[in-house]
């Protein structure tokens, strides 16, 4: 098989995993999908996903031209992505869920003060949201550390960018059609916890993975 289609199967996986797992993201897709609308929510998941993509780029353009100055550093780099891997799976294994009070806390506004949401102020927040996560930068410093190559083409790099956006947009367009719609939310908060545990466990599997494989 192509090496670059194994990576960008490894990248759906890995990707998968961090995004479903709740996160400041999360928070305001729910804030936006419960307060405003369901469509609210929707451009919400579209503002994130540009946010992706930004992120996704720069990171990519940042590791390429480490690898043009030094391999030992861009070798150091993969095992500080490998680490980072391990935290965030350790925390998600530890998740006690979402919760129904976590929902009540993302939309403590009240309803007085509620006003509607323009479909540019919904992709704004989005976007905002994710751009000014500086988590967000450290998780593809992880990830794409341990994916791209030094001869990884531009063309495949471009398609890494495009799917974290594309996925991104669909997880999140679900979650705004999910948490507006009661009975769904209701099943969504119960299993939110187990989703999030059991993220954190593949992610420490893959961290552990990526630690005990030559670098």
């Amino acid at each position: 098989m192509d090496p670059n289609i194994l990576q960008w199967l490894t990248l759906i996986v890995v990707f998968a995993l961090a995004v479903i797992s709740p996160g400041p993201d999360f928070v305001v897709s729910v804030r936006n999908s419960i307060l405003y609308s369901r469509r609210a929510g929707v451009l919400t998941a579209f503002g994130f996903a540009l946010g992706t993509m930004v992120h996704a780029t720069y990171t990519m353009l940042g590791i390429a031209a480490l690898i043009a100055q030094s391999v030992l550093l861009f070798s150091l780099l993969k095992w500080a992505g490998a680490a980072y891997l391990l935290y965030i799976g350790y925390h998600a294994l530890r998740s006690k869920g979402v919760g129904q009070e976590a929902l009540d806390e993302a939309t403590k506004i009240p309803v007085a003060q509620v006003r509607k949401m323009t479909d540019f102020q919904a992709f704004r927040s989005g976007l905002l949201t994710n751009l000014l996560n500086p988590k967000a930068t450290l998780f593809f410093l992880a990830i794409f550390s341990q994916i791209i190559a030094p001869g990884t083409p531009d063309l495949w790099k471009a398609v890494y960018a495009l799917t974290c956006g594309v996925m991104t947009a669909l997880w999140f367009s679900i979650v705004a059609l999910v948490l507006t719609h009661g009975p769904l939310r209701a099943m969504f908060v119960r299993a939110a916890k187990w989703i999030d545990r059991t993220c954190g466990a593949l992610l420490i599997g893959l961290g552990l993975k990526v630690a005990s494989t030559s670098l």
